[in-house]
């Protein structure tokens, strides 16, 4: 099927509004039950106490920094390279989503580091690297509004979320290529993840449900701008017809 199927803006409005209840739903039943079993069930860790349970909410808003990012510089190419047709209306309503959940990861971050690490920040890699995701993601919001001219703010904020990605798999390998006070990854690795289900079930679930906010969210602000949009389109008819009128 080809992805310009989905481009018709009224065959996505129906699609959207018949998903929004099933991810809306997703959502509140997943990150509920990923949370309870976080900070209720799930044991505390042999070394770093209680405040492993940060770990529920960090580890999957990183995840989503980065999935979004790269959903974003995906979107952008598929506009600026097959010009889908709402391929810049996805990378824009994407953007602070993923901003969102890579400052809430740095944020954790920091209340996480400072009992283990017995600093708030520390310029290793993966902050580092994480810092400058988020930075990305600014500067793709201020560049959509840069320009008066709106197809020029969009292939400036596309180029730049495609020129950016280069900073995904620095973030992703940084632990291991660097010497970094992270440690290793321990889910997504070869030979299967190593840590306890007691705390892998967690943690996947809230990894689920933060994904299933994310596009419950990107669903409505993707509405929000295609109405946007058509009203604009309104006005400039009316507003083209009601000059016309007038030198008539």
């Amino acid at each position: 099927m080809s992805i310009h199927r989905f481009a018709n803006p009224n065959r996505f409005m129906r699609l959207s509004r018949a998903l929004m209840p099933w991810l809306q739903w997703s959502t509140i039943v997943l990150i509920a039950s990923g949370l309870t079993l976080g900070l209720f069930f799930s044991p505390p860790d042999y070394q770093q106490g209680e405040s492993v349970r940060i770990m529920y909410v960090h580890v999957p808003a990183a995840w989503m920094g980065l999935f979004c990012y790269t959903s974003m510089a995906a979107a952008s190419a598929a506009a600026l390279i097959w010009r889908h047709g709402l391929a810049h209306v996805a990378a824009r309503a994407t953007a602070p989503i993923g901003a969102c959940f890579t400052f809430i990861a740095l944020a954790t971050g920091s209340l996480w580091g400072k009992p283990m690490w017995g600093t708030w920040w520390v310029w290793d890699a993966r902050l580092t690297s994480m810092l400058i995701l988020f930075f990305l993601y600014l500067g793709y919001i201020a560049l959509t509004g840069a320009f008066d001219d709106r197809e020029r703010a969009q292939k400036s904020a596309a180029v730049l979320a495609i020129v950016g990605f280069v900073n995904v798999p620095i973030i992703k390998f940084s632990v291991d290529w660097w010497n970094t006070l992270h440690q290793p990854a321990s889910v997504l690795k070869i030979g299967g993840p190593s840590i306890h289900p007691s705390m892998l079930w967690p943690l996947l679930l809230m990894a689920v449900g933060f994904t299933a906010y994310y596009l419950w969210v990107l669903a409505i602000r993707m509405q929000d701008e295609i109405m946007a949009a058509k009203i604009r389109a309104l006005r400039l008819r009316n507003a083209e017809s009601g000059g016309e009128k007038a030198r008539s």
